[in-house]
């Protein structure tokens, strides 16, 4: 599998090292030709104004855009706020996903937190995964063919789906469990937009 990272800002090399664990090809991502024969890619977590403003310096807002037309994109965190339609302020967006994000839902750095819970839609699902939210958004409302697919005891989405798209709030290349990256690169190979 060809995958590549969006390598602007943030935490794309975290992103690159779990992907390779897992045996993918890997490519960090800056300029548009960089996209050529990628299966899918992982957009991180970071300062989404900042990636959003680098994507249109360099050219990579259209092109990310009819990427994601046909190929999979994950983002965490900051690449989940590029990824949404709506963010309640004026930004660069990619405005693939049919979602609305709050951005820095639970608050600054320092009310960045951990926990543990059961991902149903993962490998081994019976197996607590270790979520790290920083400065995390939510997923206030998905419509169409989005629809979230892991919310937080008190229901607020914190991961969201539409076809060969993904959303989390949080930030899966933090931690040694590498069964989101697999996932992702399930999708990545899946033919369904569903």
């Amino acid at each position: 599998m060809k995958i590549g990272v969006l390598a602007l800002q943030g935490d794309f090399r975290e992103h690159r090292i779990s992907l390779e664990k897992l045996g993918a090809d890997v490519t960090e991502v800056r300029l548009p030709e960089q996209l050529e024969g990628l299966q899918g890619l992982i957009i991180p977590g970071g300062e989404s104004t900042t990636i959003g403003k680098l994507m249109v310096a360099y050219g990579l807002l259209e092109p990310l855009r009819t990427f994601g037309q046909t190929q999979a994109i994950w983002g965490t965190c900051a690449g989940a706020i590029l990824l949404a339609k709506e963010v309640g302020r004026e930004q660069p967006l990619l405005s693939l996903m049919n979602m609305e994000i709050k951005r820095n839902a639970f608050g600054r750095q320092i009310d960045s937190f951990e926990m543990e819970m059961v991902v149903p839609f993962l490998p081994s699902p019976e197996k607590p995964y270790h979520l790290t939210f920083i400065r995390g958004p939510i997923i206030t409302r998905v419509w169409g063919d989005a629809r979230a697919v892991l919310s937080l005891p008190d229901g607020r989405a914190i991961a969201a789906r539409q076809g060969k798209l993904f959303a989390t709030s949080f930030h899966p290349e933090l931690t040694n469990d590498l069964r989101f990256h697999q996932f992702f690169l399930e999708l990545a190979k899946s033919e369904s937009t569903g």
